[in-house]
């Protein structure tokens, strides 16, 4: 199945502590369903000291999973994503303004 949400999309978080916000993804796991969005889903990790890293508290964007991640359009409004043939091309589309993504 092709995907819907892919790197640089702008999201917004459906559920969670971050519900409302929006973020781009910088990264997508399709086999696992998960993405990360930059600045959210921020969880601390404990890191040990290594020559390059001073260590110790370190917050980290965690996975979310893609069913709780919707695409931002134009507006500025959360839409459900389509696919549609634009010539010899498959699109993604967006449901609420029928706008090309």
């Amino acid at each position: 199945m092709a995907a819907k949400l892919r790197k640089g999309d702008t999201v917004m978080i459906m559920t969670g502590k971050d519900k409302g916000k929006t973020g781009e993804i910088s990264s997508v796991d399709p086999t696992a369903g998960k993405a990360i969005v930059n600045g959210l889903n921020i969880s601390i990790r404990h890191v040990k000291q290594s020559q390059t890293d001073q260590g110790g508290r370190q917050p980290k964007a965690m996975p979310i999973a893609l069913s709780n991640l919707s695409i931002v359009d134009k507006n500025g409004k959360a839409t459900r994503v389509g696919f549609r043939m634009d010539g010899d091309n498959k699109v993604r589309f967006a449901k609420t303004t029928g706008d090309a993504i």
